[in-house]
């Protein structure tokens, strides 16, 4: 079978990383991801079943793990040689067409008694994910046992599976998982003021979608984009006002009434004032969808005092002044993966406002540094959601 593998290659990792600074996605051509033939992954025990990807997205922690930009602290919780992909749609030996919930729990690896998260129903905060069955990995995709969706064949868990309705089209139900990450953090928002988000790529637009439809603000939804088709998007999702980045704090300030202390400039008309000197107060809530230095720093900077920052995009190793976040009893949260139920709620959500229409571009595995190149670059090339289409491959999986 044909598959993207990651390989733990040191000297290849490093050229990833210097290639992913000089450019965005630049490691995929350098670094230890290659595409090869590879064999069949064993099905690890009676309730597992073979899924065959129609669709296999690229997403932020792809393109970090390709690039050697993320957190080595998961290197105990990700087995090699792995193949990446954890959006997938695709079909089971019965025929049936399944979107793959990736995160590998309790259940999936045949511990019994599970731990008390996974009992509790909350298997996102699974604490046996290098235990069990399996080899170590948190996600399908991280995983050596399980394979991942960019390649024509992987292995998956009963309990891992939802069916797709026969009218959800493939590009659609591709978005079904980072919908459900847009789902499960717009649960953990309460809405009961201002909420600001930071970000409008596949997840950022997502998110505002999830926060319109389940945790409306009781003030404004206020969202940043880069670029034009990012902000028609963010508008047509449900963002009440759409900011360049730089542009944040003054409508802030505007949604929020609050005073600027230290040196202040007025924000291009807006006669709002975004400050360079710093906010009285701030956003109730914000949801960070990006996740590295900037975005944090901006996150602290225009949210209240006693507000919550909400971390949806995954972070890496970074350096924060966090003079903000004590002085101002401000709560940093994470928001990883999703609860049960999500997946159901996604399905239901990315059917109703039909955002396949997110799903810019598709690419075989042949074109794999074409596809993470078009991914990494996806906002300044007018672009949201690029992913693998294995359904065209003309050579498939023989069993």
């Amino acid at each position: 079978m044909k598959a993207l593998v990651f390989r733990r290659k040191p000297v290849r990792f490093a050229a990833a990383v210097v290639a992913g600074r000089l450019a965005p996605g630049r490691g995929a051509g350098v670094g230890p991801l290659s595409l090869d033939d590879v064999d069949v992954p064993d099905l690890p025990g009676p309730d597992w079943v073979r899924v065959r990807p129609r669709l296999a997205g690229i997403c932020g922690s792809d393109l970090a793990t390709v690039d050697g930009s993320s957190s080595r602290w998961f290197e105990d919780i990700v087995s090699f040689p792995f193949v990446p992909g954890h959006e997938v749609v695709g079909d089971t030996d019965d025929g049936r067409r399944v979107v793959v919930v990736p995160i590998l729990t309790c259940a999936v690896r045949g511990i019994d008694p599970p731990c008390s998260r996974c009992a509790a129903g909350r298997p996102n905060h699974c604490e046996r994910v290098a235990f069990g069955c399996i080899e170590a990995g948190l996600q399908t995709g991280f995983c050596a046992s399980t394979g991942g969706g960019w390649s024509t064949l992987l292995v998956a868990h009963a309990r891992q599976l939802v069916e797709v309705p026969e009218a959800l089209p493939d590009e659609s139900a591709v978005l079904v998982e980072p919908m459900a990450c847009a789902v499960h953090a717009a649960r953990q928002v309460t809405g009961a003021g201002d909420v600001a988000v930071i970000g409008a790529g596949t997840l950022g637009l997502l998110t505002v979608a999830a926060l319109r439809r389940l945790a409306p603000p009781a003030g404004s939804l206020i969202v940043t984009a880069k670029h034009p088709h990012q902000r028609r998007l963010a508008r047509e999702l449900g963002a009440d006002v759409v900011a360049e980045p730089a542009r944040l704090a003054g409508h802030v300030r505007a949604a929020t009434g609050s005073w600027v202390y230290g040196d202040a400039e007025l924000d291009g008309g807006l006669g709002t004032g975004t400050p360079t000197g710093r906010l009285t107060g701030g956003a109730a809530e914000v949801v960070d969808c990006v996740g590295n230095e900037a975005s944090l720093t901006q996150a602290l900077e225009v949210v209240a005092p006693g507000g919550t920052v909400h971390v949806v995009g995954m972070p890496a190793t970074t350096t924060l002044d966090l003079t903000p976040l004590w002085y101002r009893e401000v709560a940093l949260r994470g928001c990883y993966a999703y609860d049960p139920d999500d997946f159901v709620t996604a399905i239901e959500l990315v059917a109703d406002l039909d955002l396949g229409r997110l799903v810019s571009a598709t690419y075989p595995l042949s074109r794999y540094r074409d596809a993470i190149a078009h991914a990494a670059e996806a906002g300044r090339r007018g672009a949201v959601k690029i992913a693998f289409d294995l359904r065209a491959e003309k050579e498939r999986t023989r069993l």
